[in-house]
């Protein structure tokens, strides 16, 4: 049995949200140290995209659990990370390349940032 398509974007925001949301955290620790003339703007506007990161990693989480769905990360290579996309008892293995998960978690940001 294949994964359902509308689960892929669920699956996938388990991958990148946590690392956004790790991103986020440090860099509004930067803000917070900073020596920006005006840090609250930057503090604010990182403090937002957490709100939203959060709330659309809560909708994927709670998807994937009415589901019975399950994301595990195995090995993180040199090259490529491999995570096992779990649904009705079957595996998927699937590998994403380390490059593609940074620029894709770039990417991210940008959009949460902006909007």
């Amino acid at each position: 049995m294949l994964i359902p398509g509308e689960a892929q974007p669920h699956f996938e925001n388990l991958i990148y949200m946590p690392m956004l949301l790790t991103i986020l955290s440090k860099d509004r620790q930067i803000f917070e140290k900073g020596s920006c003339k005006f840090n609250d703007p930057y503090i604010k506007l990182v403090d937002k995209a957490l709100e939203r990161v959060q709330a659309d990693l809560k909708i994927s989480s709670d998807y994937l659990r009415a589901n019975k769905m399950k994301l595990i990360k195995g090995k993180t290579e040199e090259t490529v990370t491999t995570y096992t996309f779990i649904y009705q008892g079957y595996e998927d293995q699937r590998r994403y390349l380390n490059a593609r998960l940074k620029n894709r978690t770039a990417e991210l940001m940008e959009l949460y940032l902006l909007y």
